[in-house]
């Protein structure tokens, strides 16, 4: 008699089991859809407030030193930083528009002298047949494609970082007060801190940035100047440009510059190689250790990880944010869970 009572409880329980476990699977998979459909929206909204921290931090630059007070900084520091970027567009524009006109003239001549002298080479032959079976297969156009996708189109995804940047300067507190509002009365303290520990992060990231960047432009124009390459300006530019993606950033850059020494011979095209391969010697070993010791030191392999994770959820924007966003990861899984787990141990 118990035998036949327990059996449909046990029916039930197990149905019941089933239930909850598709659930489950489908909540994961659910919360999984918009993490990757919103994730591109968050990132253009990192974007916007790394553009609030770079002006906050010049700001804070001019108060120290002008004596005036924050407002007046800050209105300061837009408007020069307007004026720095119309000036530079003022006396250079009109030559690096040519430029870059004449680059992507050029570069379909480079690929085309690039393959005909890779098929003189028995392995350039082979790097040939592959890299054509693999654009052939519609797997690398496809990557590419996907890659280079924004959210809302280039130009829109600019106007938004732009328009998200002016808010977010305008008025940091409201969205501050905004965001500590949400959390319980216990943890606003710790938010706090979190908030302040994740802005001096970024001001931080920010500042190595800049300074690799004009680091790498100034030596790779002078070095390409040296060499009598044409499109200095351009390449020069790229290089610092890409500088903002570690790992991956410094290749893309090296490509154009090999193709167009290749115009200009083999010899020419090797002391472009060396010449960039310098650069990223020194940036490695002198530049780099001194940016990560004012910054959360993100593990190399850890580093390429999330880029090239980021990269295929999120496109070009996940690996040009990718940096920032795992410093911002590591910081709160460090200040949420590490620093009180290390707490209870004590």
């Amino acid at each position: 008699m118990d035998q036949k009572t327990s059996t449909p409880d046990n029916n039930k329980t197990f149905k019941n089991k089933i239930w909850i476990t598709t659930g489950i699977v489908l909540l994961v998979f659910l919360s999984a859809y918009l993490f990757t459909t919103l994730l591109n929206l968050l990132l253009l909204v990192l974007a916007g407030v790394l553009m609030s921290v770079y002006f906050h931090a010049c700001a804070d630059f001019l108060k120290r030193k002008l004596k005036m007070g924050s407002p007046y900084a800050l209105i300061l520091s837009v408007i020069l930083n307007i004026i720095i970027v119309g000036i530079f567009f003022w006396f250079v524009g009109a030559r690096l528009n040519s430029q870059v006109n004449e680059l992507s003239d050029k570069l379909p001549q480079t690929l085309e002298h690039a393959k005909s002298w890779l098929s003189e080479r028995p392995l350039g032959e082979k790097i040939l047949n592959y890299s054509t079976n693999s654009l052939d297969s519609g797997k690398a156009s496809s990557t590419i494609k996907s890659f280079f996708s924004s959210t809302f189109g280039i130009l829109s995804d600019l106007y938004i970082v732009v328009l998200l940047g002016m808010f977010f300067t305008a008025s940091p507190k409201v969205y501050r007060k905004g965001l500590i509002h949400l959390i319980p009365p216990e943890g606003k303290a710790t938010a706090e801190n979190l908030w302040d520990e994740l802005h001096h992060i970024l001001k931080n990231w920010l500042k190595g940035q800049i300074f690799g960047f004009f680091f790498i432009a100034v030596l790779s124009g002078l070095g390409l100047w040296i060499l009598g390459m044409p499109l200095v300006l351009t390449l020069a530019l790229v290089a610092g440009i890409l500088n903002f993606i570690p790992n991956f950033g410094p290749l893309i850059a090296l490509i154009p510059a090999v193709l167009l020494g290749l115009m200009q011979g083999t010899n020419t095209a090797l002391w472009v190689l060396g010449l960039y391969t310098f650069i990223q010697i020194i940036q490695t070993a002198v530049m780099q250790p001194l940016i990560q010791k004012k910054m959360v030191s993100v593990p190399a392999a850890l580093l390429v990880f999330g880029q090239v994770g980021m990269g295929v959820i999120a496109g070009f924007w996940g690996v040009l944010l990718a940096t920032p966003l795992i410093a911002i990861v590591m910081t709160l899984v460090n200040k949420l869970y590490v620093e009180k787990q290390e707490g209870k141990t004590k």
